[in-house]
């Protein structure tokens, strides 16, 4: 039976890894390393570094594939995604039927943490429910973008005794603040908080973190949100790409 590994390398920093994910990538035969075309080289320029800082395997194999373009033209955010990742699906099948002998053992790259707003779980879950390949799956944890982004500013993710709610842009007017005093917002291209008119909301903003290339903004929302918007397009159009994350908040500890 074949094994696929699905390793969490944290947001850019290299030493990010943990020991479990580096004995990982040391276990595999085969190190699978997407790309995403010129604009965004420096993602699988880390994973590379990486594999040369710690993997010691002298006979494991580097295999780079090219990641689809999610196509969204004439069609619904839920079947733009559902098309790519059977799209997806079936690169994966071609990369673990083609790389991989049985008995052997694939890893997959995962930036960030694999459960955390990744699909690489349920694409691999699709190629396995097709019955065209049969493996075993691993998965392990790595530092998430949450994480990193509360260790930049220096502040404990949640209010004291009360809940955190995870969430994307499209998604934030459902819930901040009239229903969570605490939001982290991710996959967030259009900027929703731009929309949010709360006086007393606070902003922790952050992007590229755990990279050279980190920038991270906090403060009263109602005066940093211009900052924000300058600041990212400013990235964005200096490195091609932008991986940004933040976490909205109102309220205090101990509020009577």
């Amino acid at each position: 039976m074949k094994t696929v590994l699905i390793v969490g390398i944290g947001t850019g920093n290299p030493e990010h890894m943990t020991v479990q994910a580096i004995k990982a990538l040391n276990s595999a035969d085969c190190l699978f390393i997407p790309t995403k075309g010129e604009t965004k080289t420096q993602l699988a320029d880390i994973r590379r570094d990486i594999v040369s800082r710690y993997v010691t395997k002298s006979e494991s194999r580097v295999v780079e594939f090219e990641v689809p373009v999610r196509q969204t033209q004439d069609r619904s955010y839920h079947r733009s995604v559902d098309d790519w990742h059977a799209t997806l699906a079936a690169v994966y099948e071609r990369l673990l039927t083609d790389q991989l002998r049985e008995g052997q053992t694939g890893a997959f790259l995962v930036w960030g943490d694999p459960m955390l707003y990744d699909s690489t779980i349920r694409i691999l879950d699709r190629v396995r429910s097709s019955g065209t390949a049969a493996f075993n799956v691993s998965v392990i944890p790595g530092i998430t973008s949450i994480q990193a982004l509360a260790a930049s500013h220096r502040i404990p993710l949640n209010l004291v005794g009360k809940p955190v709610e995870i969430t994307t842009g499209r998604r934030l007017a459902e819930s901040f603040p009239h229903k969570s005093e605490t939001s982290v917002v991710m996959l967030d291209g259009q900027q929703a908080f731009l929309a949010i008119e709360d006086p007393d909301a606070y902003i922790y903003w952050g992007a590229y973190l755990g990279t050279e290339q980190e920038i991270v903004i906090s403060g009263p929302l109602s005066l940093v949100k211009d900052d924000i918007v300058k600041a990212r397009a400013e990235a964005r159009q200096r490195h091609g790409w932008i991986m940004d994350i933040y976490l909205l908040q109102k309220g205090s500890d101990f509020e009577e």
